[in-house]
């Protein structure tokens, strides 16, 4: 979809700005001049584009980790998608849905800065990383690394690995606020050994909102003749980076995250020339070991869900990347530098922003997570998540576009108050 196509359906689904701006189009042309940091925190330009979702009035939505839910204009294209792919029924997907399907994922390719031959779409994060976990051509006593932070779908199926093929698994964990990025190098180069195959790294953790220095750690795991597998459920969308940068092997993602596609759509991408080294879930025909769309085959799917993965680009693309970034880091910055020096509040996260976008994390010193999250929901009407193991103890925080300070601020007394309690 071109951007004036875009700015028109904006338009016709009645998603304007406050009094002065009449359109969606006419407010992102009025701050092209203006740097994406400066614009990071001008409330009332963030105020109009939260004028474009349709937000749920009972709580203050810090949970965006899970799923960050779509603005009005993509929402009513996927329903007309829906309807589309309805009224044309085995016509279209006969006829239309592979060669749809080839060129989303290439506009997710030219987003993740790679070749379409290197991505494929997938149905989430879980679903591309355990694909390459289970996919390798494992030996009894193979060995595999991976940190504790790392999300539990992928740490199970490495413990079937570890079942099923006799793969031992070594086990990092990684702090909180490291010194350096050569700390956290030098923590996953220690457990290394000659017979060490694969190496999974968070591109950011989950729990805490720290991004980890993934170039430096592929680079020491290749110069061991390791491969890199990098979960980048939380990354894509969320801040900028390409992935042939990133010089890893494999890297997943889910889009329905911090790209607020539909639910079930994500992606796997395969450094050219890996794809042939791992077995695919299903079959895909004599394609299976030469090319990533033999690890592809998933059947019958929801292909009005892969339509509106271009609807999502479409507005991620018109807000900008840049843009996006520089609010999402404001906004964490904003409460966690209330919050930080307040005696029995624990941040988890780190306050380099280099090491941090949106997500962050935050405890109290003698409540429990689960307690603290209980806490802010029944008295501030917050509604975020709480973590308690592998070394956080806190709730995970995590806005969107959409969150203002007003809400941030709320949560700042919440922790204030709970502190003192």
């Amino acid at each position: 979809m071109k951007k004036r196509t875009f700015l028109k359906n904006l338009v016709a689904l009645g998603v304007t700005a406050s009094p002065g701006v009449s359109s969606f189009g006419q407010l992102l042309s009025g701050v092209e001049h203006i740097p994406p940091t400066q614009l990071a925190s001008d409330e009332d330009f963030w105020a109009r584009i939260r004028a474009g979702y349709k937000l749920k009035p009972d709580y203050i939505n810090l949970e965006n980790g899970f799923y960050c839910f779509v603005p009005q204009e993509t929402l009513e294209n996927f329903i007309q998608h829906v309807r589309d792919v309805n009224y044309q029924g085995s016509w279209y997907m006969r006829n239309h849905r592979r060669n749809d399907k080839n060129a989303t994922a290439g506009r997710l390719a030219a987003l993740g800065g790679c070749s379409p031959e290197e991505l494929v779409i997938t149905r989430n994060a879980t679903e591309s990383l355990d694909m390459i976990i289970t996919g390798i051509d494992w030996k009894e006593g193979d060995e595999a690394v991976m940190a504790e932070q790392d999300y539990g779908a992928m740490l199970n199926q490495f413990k079937l690995a570890a079942r099923r093929y006799g793969v031992v698994n070594n086990m990092v964990s990684v702090p909180n606020h490291p010194k350096s990025d050569e700390e956290i190098v030098d923590l996953y180069a220690r457990v290394i050994t000659p017979k060490t195959r694969l190496l999974m790294v968070s591109h950011i953790i989950n729990i805490t909102g720290q991004i980890l220095p993934v170039r430096k750690i592929c680079d020491m795991a290749h110069s061991k003749g390791v491969s890199v597998l990098v979960d980048g459920a939380h990354a894509f969308g969320h801040f900028q980076f390409n992935l042939p940068d990133l010089d890893c092997d494999y890297y997943g993602s889910s889009l329905h995250k911090w790209l607020s596609t539909p639910l079930g759509a994500g992606l796997l991408y395969v450094k050219k020339g890996n794809a042939e080294k791992i077995w695919p879930l299903l079959a895909e025909g004599s394609s299976a070991h030469t090319d990533i769309h033999g690890l592809n085959h998933v059947g019958t799917h929801p292909a009005h869900t892969d339509l509106a993965i271009n609807d999502a680009i479409d507005y991620h693309n018109a807000i900008g990347g840049a843009r996006k970034e520089a609010r999402l880091r404001y906004l964490q910055t904003y409460w966690t530098s209330k919050v930080r020096d307040i005696p029995g509040v624990i941040v988890n996260t780190p306050a380099d922003p280099a090491r941090h976008c949106a997500i962050g994390n935050v405890g109290i010193e003698g409540i429990k997570p689960a307690d603290f999250a209980k806490a802010l929901m029944d008295k501030y009407k917050i509604f975020t998540v709480a973590i308690d193991g592998s070394n956080v103890h806190g709730c995970r925080i995590s806005p969107n576009l959409y969150t203002t300070l007003d809400e941030l601020d709320v949560l700042v007394k919440a922790c204030k108050e709970l502190a003192k309690a």
